[in-house]
């Protein structure tokens, strides 16, 4: 299909977003990896002695299955789970393997695949694709913060000048947020369930009663390197995902924060962005360079955020032990998360996209003495002096205050010389306290 004539941009414009993604969230993946459920859950009744069958032609299943034959059979049952049970009949079959037949999906609920598929999923997911790139954006804010770690920058507060800080040490702030918020996503616990059609194991202990069918199910679902959840209706209660998606949301904000602070930079002046010749910045006005690429990590960490939101409220809530409109909702986690990624994107090739203007960001400090407002005030305070605070606030309060009202001021201080020294020589440049070391 031509992809000018999709609707969604991941499937267009940011494809290969969803190229990176497809073998994870794409209708194709998730049958695959129901269909491998499925298969490991023969091969493990196999192993455990329950059935007896040649565990090698099996596997091949799952090597070399078809999709097309699936959603065919998919298209005659209506049921998608079923559909996928009724493929591995058939190739049981084929391969000689019939007495096995009676033992595809055996003791199990639909929900039981769909959930294992989905952990899988996720997992697989974080591990191959958002962690290496989450990573990879850290890095190239660690190594900014090293570049600009004694840059001195004007800072705002309510839009106005407050007292000076370092580039490094903001990017710094960034970095130290998203490691937080990334650690707690890596100790989130993947979990399925494997226990049937109300969550009572009811068909297998009814079977297999000579088994802990419990416990059995536990190792099953922990050969799979997920965490076993014990105790669900027909579902899995999607915690796991709401917590996931939660911290998801965090990380895609404090992003959406630095594109908004890098877009304030930029028009301040702080930052130039690189000019590349051949890019055009207006259709009409031919001097633009537009940040750009902050601008679109902002809508796609606002679009992200606005499913991963839908996903967190929905999730958590199922009408008594099923309603199937938890399923219709999942599948669409990996655009939430696609969308995510391409927020990263662009801000990492804004970010790759910018230079600091020194001349602009001395200029600024120079330009506003009356930052030295809090430190001199402070001084005052030591020496017990009452109204300190509005001494300053007289002198500098709504004023464009120079250096040389600075030291007048300060020549008229009743403190001792070694502090008078220390105020007069200082400079908004200077006045950054620890944030160089920070």
């Amino acid at each position: 299909m031509d992809k000018s004539m999709n609707i969604c941009p991941l499937d267009s414009r940011y494809s290969d977003i969803k190229e990176m993604l497809s073998p994870y969230f794409s209708e194709n993946s998730y049958v695959k990896y129901r269909l491998l459920v499925e298969i490991k859950w023969l091969i493990y009744l196999i192993d455990n002695n329950i059935i007896s069958g040649d565990i090698s032609k099996i596997m091949d299943i799952y090597n070399n299955y078809s999709f097309k034959r699936i959603k065919e059979i998919e298209s005659i049952t209506k049921h998608d789970v079923k559909a996928i049970e009724y493929y591995i009949d058939e190739k049981l079959k084929e391969i000689g393997l019939n007495n096995l037949v009676s033992y595809v999906h055996i003791g199990l609920t639909s929900e039981d695949i769909n959930n294992t598929a989905y952990a899988l999923m996720i997992k697989d997911y974080l591990d191959n694709i958002y962690y290496p790139r989450i990573n990879e954006f850290i890095l190239f804010l660690k190594g900014l913060g090293r570049k600009y770690k004694n840059t001195v920058m004007l800072a705002h507060t309510h839009g106005q000048p407050a007292t000076p800080t370092t580039i490094g040490k903001e990017f710094k702030v960034y970095i130290y947020r998203l490691e937080c918020e990334l650690k707690k996503l890596k100790g989130i616990k993947i979990k399925a369930k494997f226990n049937g059609a109300t969550g009572n194991y009811s068909a297998l202990n009814i079977i297999y009663p000579q088994l802990n069918v419990d416990k059995f199910c536990k190792r099953f679902i922990e050969s799979l390197n997920l965490s076993f959840n014990p105790l669900t209706t027909q579902i899995e209660n999607h915690d796991y995902i709401v917590s996931l998606v939660d911290i998801t949301r965090h990380i895609n904000n404090i992003v959406l924060d630095l594109d908004l602070d890098m877009w304030l930079y930029i028009s301040y002046g702080y930052f130039k962005l690189k000019v590349i010749k051949d890019e055009v910045g207006s259709s009409t006005m031919p001097h633009k360079v537009n940040p750009i690429n902050f601008e679109n990590s902002e809508s796609n960490m606002e679009t992200s955020n606005s499913l991963l939101m839908m996903l967190s409220n929905k999730l958590p809530r199922s009408r008594m032990q099923r309603d199937l409109s938890d399923s219709s909702s999942l599948r669409n986690i990996g655009m939430s998360f696609g969308y995510s990624l391409q927020g990263i994107k662009e801000c990492l090739n804004g970010l790759k996209k910018v230079s600091v203007d020194k001349k602009t960001l001395d200029k600024e400090l120079e330009n506003n003495y009356e930052v030295l407002a809090e430190p001199i005030q402070t001084m005052l305070r030591k020496y017990g002096i009452e109204d300190a605070y509005q001494k300053l606030k007289d002198l500098t309060r709504g004023k464009s205050i120079s250096k040389k009202d600075i030291i007048e001021f300060v020549d008229n201080l009743d403190i001792n010389d070694e502090d008078k020294k220390i105020l007069k020589e200082l400079t908004p440049k200077k006045y950054i306290g620890l944030a160089n070391k920070l």
